[in-house]
């Protein structure tokens, strides 16, 4: 007989899989929780903590599960001097804590910096995806194959069912943004031209991958700067490097319009960030090719925000009508790296979410749950800190508390499918006035330098 954790991922491919109401799998839901405390307690060692200190034994309700979350900082609970002076070995015993993986037996001699570190990892089985670090300290979160795969999967399956455009190995793939060492987003672009592209390698920018260690480095040096420490070549290197980026982007989008346009005529999913994907359609309508020049079955998947970027206010119309892409064809999503899962856009702008993903609103500080009941109507919304409980995980715990501050409805959507929903407008508490004081972050802080230091 399959576990509950099965029973729910076969879901994954089943057409009906937002159709199933939601008390209908909340059993399900609980009994799959309890399966996977019950394996990562005995081998994630930040899980194990959180159940022994919260005195968390079995889950019987969703609120059980709140003690259990792991704030989004948990990924990055590392003390960063250990990032900033390449102590390698140390920087593996944290990781180890949050992995279910042990990780041992890490070449970690003559590291060259985060990048290889990185490699190092990924050769032994240990797949590291990390936020760019704005910062200057990374999330760093771990996968194994088994992850990979399933991010794959769930990749196409939720464009599929947004856009309702079946994989059909017929398109030309457009990844409209430089290289990363990313596992997450190489592996949701690969998915996308292995079932939707024609056999061609997908269309990528040239010149050298934005990793992130090398996104990493600028932004320290940078910060060196501000304060004053900098050393004596830094300020010339920082602004020699920017102008070197800033042609290289400059090239790199005249290519991608060029390249574009030569494929007029063939159908194309365009995957990219809007202000990228703005400064090519401007570039293709300012060569006078219009909306009919192109195939009137494009699609586009448009993921991340404009990240301060100075677009007019019909970005994305423009955008549509460059490439000729029609609103139903577009694919919107919410997500974070800490999740495996995707949560589509639906046609009445909410972002649905899977049914082995539990949806968890929280008050502000992270520590209290305000509705997870199913619901048959919409109920609704609630606004609170967006938190979940994702069962499809494997190397790593599946319970995260993010930083966005959301409106979830969880009951029946207008757009006629159920389960929760999360609305269109998402703020993150660190833009808001007073910031991001989530409260649930300290316990993780203190523990994993207990066992690490």
């Amino acid at each position: 007989m399959a576990t509950a954790v099965e029973q729910l991922m076969k879901l994954v491919d089943s057409p009906g899989r937002y159709d199933i109401p939601p008390a209908d799998l909340l059993e399900t839901q609980i009994e799959a929780a309890n399966e996977r405390l019950a394996e990562h307690r005995q081998s994630i060692k930040l899980v194990a903590n959180r159940a022994e200190t919260s005195g968390t034994t079995e889950i019987r309700t969703p609120a059980d599960l709140v003690p259990l979350l792991f704030a989004h900082t948990a990924y990055k609970s590392y003390p960063e001097a250990w990032l900033n002076q390449g102590k390698w070995a140390q920087m593996c015993h944290w990781l180890d804590t949050v992995s279910a993986t042990r990780v041992r037996d890490i070449d970690n001699e003559n590291v060259s910096g985060l990048d290889e570190w990185i490699e190092r990892l990924a050769a032994k089985g240990h797949f590291i995806s990390c936020s760019s670090g704005t910062s200057g300290k990374v999330s760093m979160i771990p996968s194994n194959m088994a992850d990979r795969a399933f991010v794959k999967r769930v990749a196409v399956n939720t464009y599929e069912w947004v856009t309702g455009l079946k994989p059909e190995h017929d398109r030309k793939v457009f990844v409209c943004g430089p290289g990363t060492n990313n596992f997450r987003f190489l592996d949701s672009w690969q998915a996308f031209a292995d079932e939707y592209g024609n056999g061609e390698p997908a269309y990528r920018f040239p010149g050298q991958p934005v990793t992130v260690g090398r996104t990493r480095e600028m932004i320290m040096l940078r910060k060196a700067i501000a304060e004053g420490s900098a050393q004596p070549g830094d300020l010339a290197r920082v602004e020699s490097e920017t102008a070197a980026r800033a042609a290289e982007m400059e090239g790199a989008v005249g290519g991608l319009a060029e390249a574009m346009i030569a494929a007029r005529e063939h159908k194309m999913l365009i995957a990219g960030m809007p202000a990228l994907l703005f400064q090519v359609a401007d570039t293709i309508a300012a060569k006078g090719y219009r909306t009919s020049d192109f195939h009137p079955d494009n699609t586009l998947m448009m993921s991340g925000g404009l990240k301060g970027a100075v677009v007019p206010d019909d970005y994305f119309e423009r955008i549509c009508a460059a490439f000729n892409i029609a609103l139903p064809h577009v694919f919107n999503m919410y997500g974070m790296q800490e999740l495996n899962s995707f949560t589509g856009r639906c046609a009445a702008g909410r972002f649905h979410v899977a049914p082995w993903v539990m949806m968890l609103p929280l008050d502000p500080a992270g520590e209290v749950l305000l509705d997870a009941s199913p619901k048959e109507t919409s109920g609704g919304e609630i606004e609170g800190r967006a938190a979940f409980f994702d069962l499809s995980h494997s190397e790593r715990w599946g319970g995260i508390i993010s930083g966005d501050k959301v409106m979830v409805d969880q009951g029946k959507c207008a757009c006629g499918h159920q389960g929760p929903t999360i609305g269109g407008t998402i703020m993150r508490f660190s833009d808001l006035p007073g910031g991001d004081k989530i409260s649930c972050s300290g316990s993780i802080d203190a523990y994993v330098r207990g066992v690490t230091e």
